[in-house]
């Protein structure tokens, strides 16, 4: 094992001081000495929790490129838009907008001009508060929102669009753990997972299943690390063997810089991309066997007996499934996967992990079901050490579903809402990511604002969603840097520039903070201690009531002046509202805030039967043509979510250019093709009128362990390959994860970073 095989390390050190010093020390530094600590703010990076004992340096390498790039000294001012006509900077890169640093004052694209221009917060309230006043109906608008917004903020923000009337709150959930979700809700009674950290420190297997840990949520391998060392068993299930996963090495400890690192995962199960639903069926099925063998010994029957329905339902399904058929559609044999039910029959407490794997295929909501099903059969749900962990891959993306963030909102909610507020919501279901773009396609939407994220960069089908959000009549973006986004979007656009994580809120002249929600339920607070990058910034929380006051003027019932100049006034109005959050106020003062309800961590689930629901999940089969392969999306390292830092992916050993595909060194020479020849990548799926295509052209061949008959490509680069009309089941979920590609010799040869 070389230190190139090793996640951490010397080389993540040398990468972290290399951020923050391009960053600009005097801000970086300040910043990373309060990230994730008490009295500090939350990284605005994934939603891994901390420990309750604190070190002194509470952020990894990627958490730090975050933190960097906020704090960044480059500045986007109106002489930046001066000099840079939109259609020029529509014809530059993601990754170049983004680093042209931080925006410092409201600007306005007016319609039919090439130019943004200087607005002041007041006109650009008032005119957006015209452009919603001047819409046919309020479902006419859109309204996104982006995992990094504050609980404050988001519940303010569904506030407003509630009483401005509609439920069009489509939001990143939709594009990521949509599918999680739903399954988990209709097994278990909540779209969350059930862990907390103490049961990592008591698992003894743990299963990480479609997740790259490693870059796209690092400070969870410390957390592996530990239970490695103390003999807890770890299996990758996942169609790449990632670096993240094989060895690590702490940065932050002298036997992590010098030393060999921690061995993780025992086991790399490489599943075809897709399988995952036949792999879990395998393993169910041996499971099954391995009680027939040892009657009693096996499954958990009392918990079964007790807490599930559906059992006799699922094993029936699976007895009627042949393993030829597994073992086709899993790309796996038997033997593996009898392995692997062995290994889980041994385990007393098991925690399942995953992310985007498992949920962006067309069977998203199968794959976690399917998971769900094989927690359930040995009871590793509601006791410590086991449990299901869907890993968020943004700060406050579960915290903003908690605050009301949802196009489907429960009646409880709503009435909660109206009791409160005195004013009736909408009751009608609003439009998802999907439904939304399709939406302002069709011109049945007329405004879009994007509180935060990257919207065209992370929805797919690039082509068809630029031109939906180009054909809205006005756009506004609230954001911290400029993205894609702003300079393709609506006939009239505002970009509001906003605080962010790092920097002092000040409301009436006193400071605030705001809370967010951890992938394991914890609220707890976030104050950023750094002067804000420009005077004219102000905060998502204010800048969401200035447009409240300006679209609904007189006909609100909300105090909106109120929330925004004292922010524990909307956490007493969270308190009254959203269940858990009582006397929150008080309870996120605490060390370490307080954890939301999680009832089937006491085996305790709200369905309709009160019981766990086992599933039976269809067996997806994918038809791929010969001379074809399935791709997937990826994260490089280099990479957190749409922001990219640089064109390297220094994990996988790709330097210098994102427009690559990887692929099996025998598929391509069974294509007649070769590494490092250029090609042109055309998606292919079934459309209402016979076979339908998407093309991106000029990717670089890269041989790479996968399974046969896969492929995968970076986002937002291969975006364009995924039809909008290729999501999943239930959760309309994007399927990112399994486009049918075929790769043809290119004639293009595109610049770096392009």
């Amino acid at each position: 094992m070389t230190d190139d095989e090793a996640a951490g390390g010397l080389g993540a050190v040398l990468h972290t001081a290399k951020h923050a010093l391009a960053a600009g020390l005097a801000r970086s530094l300040p910043a990373l000495r309060i990230v994730n600590q008490p009295g500090g703010f939350d990284c605005p990076g994934c939603a891994w929790p901390e420990a309750h004992e604190h070190s002194a340096i509470e952020f990894c390498e990627n958490g730090a490129k975050a933190v960097s790039h906020e704090a960044t000294h480059k500045r986007v001012t109106r002489e930046f838009f001066l000099t840079h006509r939109v259609t020029a900077l529509r014809a530059q890169s993601h990754r170049w907008l983004e680093a042209q640093g931080r925006l410092t004052e409201p600007m306005i694209r007016r319609p039919g001009n090439d130019r943004f221009e200087p607005i002041s917060w007041n006109l650009a309230f008032q005119r957006i508060g015209e452009a919603l006043r001047a819409l046919g109906s309020p479902n006419e608008a859109v309204f996104y929102t982006s995992g990094r917004t504050s609980n404050e903020a988001a519940f303010l923000y569904q506030l407003f669009v509630r009483e401005f009337g509609t439920n069009n709150l489509p939001d990143c959930s939709n594009l990521c753990h949509e599918s999680s979700g739903t399954g988990l809700g209709e097994m278990i009674g909540i779209g969350k997972g059930t862990v907390s950290l103490a049961d990592f420190e008591q698992a003894d297997l743990i299963l990480v299943i479609g997740q790259n840990p490693g870059s796209n949520h690092p400070r969870m391998l410390t957390t592996l690390a530990a239970a490695a060392q103390r003999g807890c068993r770890i299996v990758s299930i996942n169609p790449l063997r990632e670096r993240g996963l094989v060895r690590f090495k702490h940065p932050q400890r002298l036997s992590g810089l010098l030393g060999s690192g921690t061995k993780l995962a025992e086991r790399f199960v490489q599943v075809r991309v897709g399988g995952d639903v036949a792999l879990l069926k395998g393993v169910m099925k041996e499971l099954l066997a391995l009680e027939a063998e040892r009657p009693g010994k096996v499954l958990d029957a009392a918990f079964l007996a007790e807490h599930t329905v559906g059992f006799e339902a699922l094993r029936a399904s699976l007895d009627t499934q042949s393993y030829e058929e597994l073992e086709r559609e899993a790309g796996l044999s038997r033997a593996v996967m009898r392995e692997l039910a062995q290994l889980y029959a041994a385990s007393e407490r098991t925690i399942a992990c995953w992310a985007m794997g498992l949920t962006q295929h067309r069977h998203g909501v199968g794959n976690v079901q399917e998971l769900m099903n094989l927690l359930l059969l040995r009871g590793n749900i509601g006791k410590p050490g086991a449990g299901p962990c869907p890993v968020r891959g943004h700060s406050n993306v579960q915290g903003d579903r908690t605050m009301g963030i949802w196009e489907r909102p429960n009646a409880g909610f709503l009435d909660a809402l109206e009791r409160e507020f005195h004013f009736a919501p909408p009751r009608a279901h609003g439009w998802s990511t999907i439904e939304a773009i399709r939406a302002l396609h069709e011109r049945r939407a007329k405004f879009f604002l994007a509180l935060g994220g990257n919207f065209a960069a992370a929805s797919p089908d690039t082509a068809y969603t630029e031109d939906a959000l180009a054909r809205a009549d006005f756009a506004v973006h609230v954001a911290t840097t400029l993205n894609r986004t702003h300079v393709v979007s609506g006939r009239e656009a505002i970009l509001l520039p906003c605080l962010g994580r790092t920097e002092r809120d000040m409301q009436q002249a006193r400071a605030q903070f705001v809370t967010v929600e951890d992938s394991m339920a914890t609220v707890h607070r976030s104050e950023g201690r750094l002067a804000p990058a420009a005077p004219h910034l102000m905060s998502e929380v204010a800048i969401v009531a200035g447009i409240a006051r300006s679209a609904l003027r007189e006909r609100s019932v909300v105090p909106w002046e109120v929330l925004a100049g004292n922010y524990d006034e909307i956490r007493e109005r969270i308190a009254r509202v959203v269940p858990g959050c009582e006397g929150m106020n008080e309870r996120v003062r605490a060390p370490g805030g307080f954890v939301l309800p999680r009832p089937p961590a006491e085996r305790r689930f709200e369905t309709a039967s009160g019981r766990a629901e086992l599933q039976v999940v269809p067996l997806p089969k994918l038809e791929v043509p010969a001379g074809r392969l399935v791709l997937m999306t990826i994260r490089s390292h280099d990479q957190f979510n749409t922001t990219v830092y640089t064109d390297d992916d220094r994990y996988r050993g790709i330097l210098g250019d994102r427009r690559v595909v990887l692929a099996n060194a025998e598929d391509l020479a069974a294509l007649g093709l070769a590494p490092e020849q250029r090609v042109d990548v055309t998606s292919h799926w079934a459309g209402a009128n016979g076979e339908e295509t998407r093309r991106i052209e000029g990717f670089r061949l890269v041989a790479y362990d996968l399974p046969r008959g896969c492929a995968a490509a970076y986002f937002p680069e291969a975006n364009p390959l995924v039809p909008i009309g290729q999501f999943a089941d239930k959760s309309l979920t994007p399927a990112f994860k399994s486009i049918v590609v075929s790769l043809a010799p290119s004639l293009v040869t595109p610049a770096a970073g392009s």
